[in-house]
């Protein structure tokens, strides 16, 4: 019997994230359908444990930076698909295109924080070069256009599959009582999300008089600077970092209000998790968001100012009927437009094209 076919994902990192959170989804979904192999360039493997047991999936270790480590590895797995994710793995996609017979396909989800202000020029050429011999897969409008208008890609090149999410998994709930109603976000507490923008609109609102409470979900490197800022703003009492959720489901579930502080996204799993679970959401007005969101969200979208978040969150904080009716709404949009097993099967069917090729 022939082994199921091997599909070798390399990642820039293998934290949680959103392009790491739909590949362990996927797998997940599919169990034996694929044998697949994981290389984390950074050795960050924490999405690992959103793995179910059935996966069939291995963690290897990174090689050396570079093109011909990259070589090496595929030459000695030969991976029915090579998936290369983000603008860290293009060192993969340069060897895959020196191997003929290796079927490639790529992923771009979004940007770090040397990007979130405007594309880089190498790197534009780079995308424009490199990703025209290959497919790549977009999950927002927003980077289908700039694939398209920046990087000069063909559109025969390009595939738009929109995130979905587990409407069984992430359902309303009754918020926990509190005191005051409570935020909640999630994220990996890196620059470009910018959670310090949240501090300090919430602050501004606790000035204000408005009564709230603040729960911030992740872990990363911002993490000890976030704390030290949330003290000198006077807001320890009334704000809690919980780090790694096992159950996001259930966390949103507790929350009143999703909050998006970041300064770049594309379509992030986190709001479709938050509408799915009938949350109202204020955010920034990046990516996808606009889109994503039902209609009677968008008075609660912000330019990237401090002061415009703290408008945004005001009114569902003071409103408990507002918040309600918000959520419902984004719940019947996260039902009509984003069920996950939609994006399942264009995953499914999209590898499957890429591995005859």
């Amino acid at each position: 019997m022939n082994p199921a076919p091997l599909l070798l994902h390399v990642f820039p990192s293998f934290a949680v994230g959103g392009a790491q959170v739909r590949f362990t989804a996927l797998a997940n979904r599919f169990g034996p359908r694929w044998r697949h192999a994981v290389v984390a360039l950074d050795g960050d493997t924490a999405c690992a444990a959103r793995l179910a047991p059935g996966a069939a999936c291995a963690l290897l270790p990174a090689p050396a930076r570079g093109v011909a480590p990259a070589l090496r590895m595929l030459r000695a797995l030969r991976p029915a698909v090579l998936v290369t994710s983000n603008w860290g793995s293009l060192d993969w996609v340069i060897a895959a295109h020196a191997l003929p017979r290796v079927a490639h396909l790529h992923a771009e989800d979004g940007f770090g924080p040397e990007e979130r202000s405007g594309q880089l020029r190498r790197r534009v050429w780079a995308r424009r070069l490199l990703l025209r011999r290959s497919l790549t897969v977009l999950p927002s409008a927003t980077l289908w256009r700039l694939a398209r208008e920046v990087w000069g890609l063909p559109a025969a090149c390009l595939r738009l599959i929109p995130n979905g999410v587990d409407l069984t998994r992430f359902h309303p709930g009754a918020a926990t009582p509190g005191d005051a109603p409570l935020i909640g976000t999630a994220a990996a507490l890196r620059p470009e999300k910018n959670l310090a923008r949240l501090l300090r609109a919430t602050a501004l609102l606790r000035d204000q008089g408005v009564p709230l409470r603040l729960a911030i979900m992740g872990q990363g490197p911002e993490q000890a600077r976030l704390q030290a800022q949330a003290e000198a703003l006077g807001l320890a009492g009334c704000t809690r970092f919980l780090g790694h959720v096992a159950d996001p489901a259930a966390a949103l579930r507790a929350l009143d209000v999703f909050a998006l502080s970041s300064d770049t996204e594309q379509m992030p799993f986190a709001v479709l998790e938050a509408m799915a679970s009938g949350l109202p959401v204020a955010s920034t007005d990046v990516g996808d968001v606009r889109n994503m969101l039902a209609p009677e969200n968008a008075p609660h979208l912000a330019c990237l100012d401090d002061h415009a978040l703290a408008d945004a969150l005001r009114p569902l904080l003071l409103q408990p009927a507002l918040r309600q009716a918000i959520g419902q709404a984004n719940r019947a949009r996260a039902e009509q437009v984003f069920a996950q097993e939609a994006m399942f099967q264009a995953h499914a069917a999209l590898l499957d094209l890429v591995a005859l090729r």
